[in-house]
Formats: C-alpha cells, sequence, structure tokens
C-alpha cells in the first residue's frame, strides 16, 4: 500500500514538472523579425503590448517583393479600431479592425516538442533553457501548423515558425524583450489622428505581420 502511495506521489510530481501552456506577460516592449520562406517579406519592427487594455502598436521597416516599406500601427481592439500613421506627412488611416485580440500565449492544446537551451549550459548564466511546442492554429481562412519557442521562465516568447499555404513557411523572432512598457503614450493616437476618417484597406504584408499577434 506504501508502495503504492508512494508512486501516485512520484507520478503527480513528474506531472509537476512538465512544463505547461503558458501565458507571457500582459505589459510587454521588444522588437520583432518576420520573413517568409519566398523572401519576398522581411520586417523588423519595435512593438509595445497591452494585454491587460487589449492594445498593441507596431513600428515596422520592412521589404515586400523588393519595395521598402514603413509601417506605424495603432491596434485598439476594445474600440475595434486600427490607426495607420504616417509622422512624417502627419497623416492618420483609421479603419475597423476585423480580427479580436489574442493575447500572446501558448495554446492549451498545444503539444510539447521538448526542452533545450540556447546559448551554453557549461557556466550559470550562459543559456537560456526554452520549452518548443506544436500544434494548429485559425488564421482568417486556414488552419495554419507552428511551433513556438518560449523560455520556461515568464513565457517570454522567443520565436514561431508557421506553416502557412500561400507564403509557405513565416518565421518570427522576438529579441530585446523588456517586461513593462517602455512608453504608455505609444498607445495613445497622435493629435492629427483625431479627424481620421474610417476607410477600408488590406494590406497583405501589414496582415501578415499582425496575424502574429
Amino acid at each position: 500500500m506504501r508502495a503504492l502511495v508512494l508512486l501516485a506521489c512520484l507520478s503527480v510530481c513528474c506531472l509537476a514538472q512538465r512544463p505547461q501552456p503558458c501565458s507571457s506577460p500582459p505589459l510587454m516592449t521588444g522588437g520583432l523579425s518576420v520573413s517568409t520562406q519566398s523572401e519576398k517579406l522581411v520586417v523588423f519592427a519595435k512593438y509595445s503590448y497591452d494585454a491587460l487594455g487589449k492594445r498593441i502598436r507596431l513600428r515596422d521597416i520592412g521589404s515586400y517583393d523588393n519595395k521598402t516599406f514603413h509601417i506605424d500601427v495603432l491596434l485598439l481592439y476594445r474600440q475595434g479600431v486600427m490607426y495607420k500613421i504616417n509622422n512624417k506627412d502627419r497623416t492618420c488611416l483609421k479603419k475597423h479592425l476585423s480580427v479580436d485580440f489574442h493575447p500572446l500565449a501558448i495554446p492549451k492544446d498545444a503539444s510539447l516538442v521538448g526542452q533545450a537551451v540556447l546559448g551554453s549550459s557549461s557556466v550559470p548564466g550562459e543559456g537560456v533553457l526554452v520549452n518548443m511546442w506544436t500544434g494548429k492554429q485559425q488564421m482568417r481562412q486556414e488552419t495554419v501548423k507552428y511551433m513556438s519557442t518560449v523560455t520556461e521562465f515568464a513565457c517570454i516568447p522567443v520565436s514561431t515558425l508557421f506553416n502557412m499555404d500561400r507564403k509557405g513557411w513565416v518565421v518570427a523572432s522576438f529579441f530585446n524583450n523588456v517586461i513593462g512598457l517602455a512608453d504608455p503614450k505609444a498607445f495613445i493616437p497622435p493629435p492629427f489622428c483625431k479627424n481620421a476618417q474610417l476607410q477600408e484597406e488590406d494590406e497583405e504584408n501589414l496582415a501578415t505581420v499582425l496575424n502574429l499577434f
């Protein structure tokens, strides 16, 4: 009987130590890069992320089909509004957000691939322990396969690899992540956006980046 109780306790301990799907910190600031298998789209962005207020700010510079573009977008999900901001010309495009806010998180139905150390495990402080997860996720009108890597502690996103029908593999990498908001004013539309009129716009390169959130 004691042996059965001991075995049950050991099983519970092992399950408790096994990595579980997690959610990233609700407030983060950092950098993001996105590239596609065809190499038509390459993006580098600074992001501000607020899961509590359901707000995201992305400041991008990238290339699509050998054409350079700059994008500064403010996504206010509670208001259902997106602002595309041009600080140089002091113009602002306003449109409805057609998608719901989804926090940065590993879905509960994701499958654990395994753990790894980025860097080196030879000396403490030289590496970062990460968990790798895989699964399927609905994006617009297609179901895509993904593999996401997050840190074991705090669930900070490291990278996500998507397999999309039209674009093939899409790789997103997060870097210089900081827990908290470096600039809370990033979520306030500039004064020249006050009179912006709602318009319709559907840019493929912008949609790809927004799908990551």
